[in-house]
């Protein structure tokens, strides 16, 4: 309608909520690889794959964080395409990680 101020305060809010949910699903999938990796003999290589696990989780939660605060702002800025890349970089390099230690 003609006249009507868009309230841009909701999809801040709407975009923040959505990467603490993602946030929390990387957490889970996060921790459950790492339990797996952990019960195994303890070999190197299961141990160098739980610590890759957890440094990919560490810099996907250092990359969501920002993101976050930064939707905190009255104008928040927009995602930067490094930061984005290494969002998607992190979930496939999760995802792939995942696979491998339950197989």
């Amino acid at each position: 309608m003609p006249g009507t101020d868009r309230d841009a305060g909701l999809q801040p809010e709407r975009t923040r909520l959505a990467w603490r949910r993602t946030t929390l699903a990387s957490s889970v999938v996060a921790v459950l690889a790492l339990r797996q990796a952990l019960r195994g003999s303890g070999s190197p290589a299961e141990l160098a794959g739980a610590a890759v696990i957890g440094l990919i989780w560490l810099v996907f939660l250092w990359v969501a964080h920002r993101r976050i605060r930064a939707l905190a702002a009255v104008r928040p800025r927009v995602l930067e395409p490094a930061s984005a890349l290494v969002v998607v970089v992190c979930t496939v390099a999760l995802a792939v990680f995942a696979v491998a230690v339950i197989l």
